[in-house]
């Protein structure tokens, strides 16, 4: 059985980085966000997504696959990012 402590600190992270991500959109608003904004927005979700894939998928016990799916995750942010830059070239 999972120590419940481990699961706590990763809800506090997501929390934590789930704040971060209002502020940075408050920041935003309606204007066309900068791309530095947008960006940390999408490195934000990147962060909860690891986080959520480590400890409460418990991919932390396999480093071999957690490797694959956060170098795949990291590929999708990367090329969400791109399409978003697209209407600004």
């Amino acid at each position: 059985m999972t120590s419940p402590k481990p699961l706590l600190r990763a809800w506090a992270l997501l929390i934590a980085l789930s704040l971060a991500t209002t502020a940075l959109t408050v920041l935003i608003g309606d204007d066309a966000p900068h791309p530095a904004l947008a960006g940390a927005v999408l490195a934000l979700a990147g962060l909860k997504a690891s986080a959520i894939l480590r400890r409460y998928l418990g991919l932390a016990a396999a480093p071999v696959w957690r490797k694959g799916v956060e170098t795949v995750l990291a590929a999708l942010l990367v090329t969400l990012f791109a399409v978003w830059l697209i209407p600004s070239l």
